[in-house]
């Protein structure tokens, strides 16, 4: 169902309908992407929740809601289909994440999203938590298509100290820092600091990588105190003003686009990668109680704070609350408020942006992704018959029309089929109600189980249970920091 508040009839650049793209990098859109960590799909103000975000909920209420919109069940592979436009599965990112002890990343034939944009003429710059490879040079994001970064390459690091088991993972364009401040702020007086100096006759291209609400749970104690008669439980209320810390760097860049002069033509997406964690196994994160509580952190009991509500499932899971995020596009200029029903996937942003841009991907690596403008801004159907919402040796999801099939091939394995129309909360499963669905879903589902590379997480030899094994940051480290040039190693708690 598509619940149009108010179409745009005609866009001046042609949205929707390929035609009349922007002539030169003067009259292409500013385009700024903004990724929350493990964001609860009810942990929003505009979706009912008690934590504030006035700042994202003004982007919603004034915006484009995507209320069907599919992110993956982890952090690396979420990224991996936002700058690629590919199902990770091509390229064997499929399964969990990048651990510190890992050497894979994104595959270097992989052409990225800042990549395509330099190609029409963006300065491509990004903030925060990258993920997509850390132990060679070549993975960083600045090898990989970005003229600028400031950030962390793994995926997790203290909030306050930037540490993964001792060791700082802080660096700006491959020079290593030792800072003081909290992640959320530095990385929003980075961005706000890129738009001021940004000469506005280039389009420009920021990618927001929050890190937050990613455990540890840690937030500034005034920001902690603000939800002290709000929620009784510490772990809800650090979980809470991370989100918060959040909402208020979304502000700051708005209003810095803005005071720029340019956010009528700016296109904001904003979005998670993956659901919220509901399990104790992603709220504890990497460190020990005692260094949690040392940089302001909450050791967390069994039951982490995120709600995907109404959804069932979190992080990690193929259920809807693994996988659906919420989504919003806001470009003043171009699109009119609305809510739009129809299944979108984080492989649709860089095709749909390339198509607004007229940018180009790998002819020989194509898109599983596309051209979602249609849909965005005229309420069209979505450009997709079915989404892959991911596939392993060990289990899939697909979703095809209402219908979608959950398949977990570990014996003795199991067999979901759920009409997301009338149960989004997939509590009635139907598998045995309409074998014939189950037939066609489980042979196209097949079908990309066929096609999948072998996973690099399990090509690598980790023990998962204990987490062993050494983290490895990228050897070249001391070229711009003086560090060691064997590289920085640390044991995994």
């Amino acid at each position: 169902m598509i619940t149009p508040l108010c179409i745009v009839v005609a866009l001046a650049i042609g949205i929707g309908s390929g035609t009349a793209l922007p002539a030169s990098a003067a009259e292409r859109p500013h385009i700024v992407v903004i990724v929350a960590d493990d964001l609860g799909n009810a942990d929003l103000g505009y979706r009912g929740s008690r934590i504030r975000t006035p700042h994202i909920d003004s982007l919603a209420h004034s915006g484009v809601r995507l209320e069907s919109y599919y992110g993956l069940p982890v952090c690396t592979s979420a990224r991996a289909a936002l700058m690629t436009g590919r199902y990770p599965m091509r390229y064997g990112l499929q399964t969990l994440v990048i651990f510190p002890s890992h050497t894979y990343g994104l595959p270097i034939e992989e052409k990225t999203l800042p990549e395509a944009l330099k190609e029409v003429g963006y300065r491509t710059v990004m903030v925060g938590k990258w993920h997509l490879g850390h132990a060679d040079r070549k993975y960083w994001p600045h090898h990989r298509g970005f003229d600028h970064f400031y950030g962390n390459v793994v995926g997790e690091v203290d909030y306050f100290t930037k540490e993964r088991g001792g060791v700082v993972d802080w660096q700006r364009n491959g020079t290593f820092l030792h800072e003081e401040g909290y992640h959320t702020r530095q990385i929003g007086d980075e961005a706000v600091g890129l738009i001021e100096s940004h000469d506005a006759s280039q389009p420009l291209f920021l990618y927001f990588a929050s890190l937050a609400p990613h455990a540890p749970y840690q937030a500034p104690p005034e920001d902690i105190a603000a939800y002290a008669d709000i929620f009784p439980d510490p772990a809800h209320r650090q979980y809470a003003a991370m989100i918060t810390g959040l909402d208020t760097q979304v502000g700051r860049i708005v209003e810095a686009l803005e005071k720029k002069g340019i956010r009528d033509n700016t296109l904001i997406f904003f979005t998670s990668d993956n659901g919220g964690a509901t399990s104790a196994l992603f709220a504890t994160g990497a460190r020990s109680p005692a260094e949690r509580a040392a940089s302001g952190g909450v050791a967390l009991g069994a039951k982490p704070p995120a709600s995907n509500a109404p959804l069932k499932g979190g992080k990690a899971s193929l259920h809807e609350g693994g996988v659906r995020v919420p989504a919003v596009v806001n470009w003043p200029s171009r699109l009119a408020p609305a809510v739009i029903d129809a299944p979108l996937h984080h492989v649709d942003l860089m095709p749909t942006l390339l198509a607004l841009t007229g940018g180009s991907g790998n002819p020989e690596l194509p898109f599983d992704g596309r051209d979602a403008t249609a849909t965005i801004a005229a309420g069209a159907a979505s450009p997709h018959d079915e989404i892959l919402l991911n596939v392993e040796v060990f289990r899939g999801a697909i979703r095809r029309g209402t219908w979608k099939l959950i398949k977990l091939a570990i014996l003795p394995g199991t067999t979901e089929l759920y009409d997301l129309a009338t149960d989004p909360g997939e509590s009635t499963n139907l598998a045995a109600e309409h074998p014939e669905i189950v037939a066609d879903l489980e042979g196209r589902l097949i079908a990309y189980s066929r096609q999948q590379k072998p996973s690099l997480w399990l090509s690598s030899q980790v023990d998962f249970l204990g987490f062993q094994g050494e983290t490895v940051l990228a050897p070249e480290y001391d070229v711009d920091g003086g560090l060691p040039a064997d590289g920085l190693k640390l044991p995994t708690p």
